[in-house]
């Protein structure tokens, strides 16, 4: 026994689970593994003071400490909480949720498609009929993406469309919901002539050998909705593939983007949909989460505190074993920007924000040295948003003073695939199928 714990293999291990002295007991070690719900029991009576210390500073400006709710715990052992079980509006802390639904319903490296297709031949560089573009859940169809499909339509010889653009399925374009704005964008992006400023500057973040696609589409913007209008017949030029699920849900989460949210709840069956899928794999009461939108706009969304932590150890069971963590998802403190940016949450916190106009939430996992990765929840109501994100980061930054900060960021909350990287970039033409050429199209036709 003693030389299995002096062996490299369970050096790792602990490492892997946020402890980094391999001569603490077993039974320290088996409660840092990624835990599934924790019931309230008796509290650490350290970390309860500290908590309650913190509830009285926010009491002292005047807010109710029982509608302060925190939840915290390491692995599998419950250390304090306030509240800790009762539904509380949970803001972008929905997006939790979210993620977790999608993440079970669809998988991590899931791509939304858009199809590209003709309704006539291409005649010297004229397509003699309308351009279709069908969607299929693509939340982050932006300028980027759209110039990269343009540049491949100018590859089929497409560089004319004589007739219109006809928008269906369940397309956004900039995050704009309405489908004729939305087309509109799309029409206006294929066309480097028509550009507005905000897509010129867009353009000037992509590689500097990006050619500037010309696409004019002599029509209108045309909506034809599913189930009710027939689309005409038609000939698939180009699949365009959406960036991975999981990098999706990186940006969603980083910049707290409610549309996307919003997008991926919908294409899920809808907020009771991802309410349900949520609870059953946090393995958590189903009335402890309470879903009326997948982005937490609203304070009609309610989680409990130990939901929050529930889904965020699911979160990390389901991408373990598929080479992620819960860093691949959310925003890393000391690393990414968005929401977290002005914070002064401990370094290498792996969190999630949320805010309304009265509720600041924070939740996440805070690495430690004699406690390992200790998960936690917590759900302010007020209205001094600031101070309540002050007293938030004080709180945590007290039980790192208590516990000790990790030597260095425990592998189990090391991202493993960086939001920079190549096949993250927008814009990539490589995550497009050209399905015709300009001769088969016209072949095609001519059958």
């Amino acid at each position: 026994m003693l030389e299995l714990f002096s062996s490299g293999i369970v050096s790792l291990w602990l490492t892997m689970a946020g402890v980094p002295d391999p001569v603490q007991s077993v039974s320290l070690v088996a409660d840092q593994q990624t835990p599934w719900a924790v019931l309230p029991g008796d509290p650490d009576p350290v970390t309860q003071t500290t908590l309650n210390q913190y509830l009285q500073r926010l009491s002292g400006t005047g807010l109710s400490a029982t509608a302060q709710g925190v939840w915290l715990q390491s692995g599998s052992t419950f250390l304090a909480s306030n509240s800790g079980t009762t539904p509380l509006p949970a803001a972008s802390l929905t997006k939790v949720a979210t993620s977790l639904a999608a993440l079970q319903t669809w998988g991590k490296d899931h791509q939304f498609e858009t199809l590209i297709s003709a309704t006539g031949p291409i005649q010297n560089g004229v397509l003699q009929g309308d351009l279709v573009v069908r969607g299929g859940g693509d939340p982050l169809m932006v300028w980027e993406e759209a110039f990269a499909i343009a540049n491949d339509l100018n590859q089929l010889g497409v560089r004319r469309v004589a007739g219109n653009l006809i928008v269906s399925g369940n397309f956004l374009m900039n995050f704009e919901p309405n489908p004729q704005k939305s087309g509109g964008l799309f029409k206006q992006a294929l066309n480097s002539k028509t550009w507005s400023e905000e897509a010129e500057y867009q353009f000037r973040t992509l590689p500097a050998h990006t050619p500037r696609p010309q696409v004019a589409i002599d029509g209108a913007v045309q909506v034809i909705s599913s189930g009710t209008d027939l689309l005409p017949q038609q000939t698939l030029l180009l699949r365009h593939r959406s960036l991975p699920l999981f990098h999706l849900l990186k940006l969603m989460n980083i910049y707290s983007n409610n549309v996307i949210a919003e997008s991926l709840a919908n294409s899920l069956g809808g907020a009771h949909k991802v309410a349900q899928k949520a609870a059953l794999a946090a393995n958590v009461p189903a009335e402890e989460i309470l879903l009326r939108n997948g982005s937490g706009l609203g304070v009609e969304n309610r989680i409990s505190p130990r939901a929050v932590c529930g889904m965020f150890a699911a979160l990390q069971r389901h991408l373990q074993p598929r080479n992620l963590t819960i860093a691949d998802l959310f925003p890393i403190a000391g690393s990414d920007h968005g929401t977290i940016e002005a914070r002064k949450i401990p370094a290498g916190s792996v969190v999630k924000t949320g805010t309304l106009n009265d509720v600041s939430a924070l939740a996440g996992v805070l690495p430690t040295r004699d406690r390992g990765l200790v998960w936690f929840a917590i759900i302010n109501r007020g209205t001094n948003l600031e101070g309540l994100r002050d007293q938030q980061d004080f709180l945590l930054q007290s039980l790192v003073n208590q516990w000790g900060s990790s030597p260095s960021r425990p592998i189990a909350i090391r991202p493993t695939s960086p939001i920079r990287s190549a096949s993250a970039s927008l814009g990539n033409t490589s995550r497009n199928e050209a399905l015709r050429s300009a001769l088969e199209i016209r072949m095609y036709q001519g059958n």
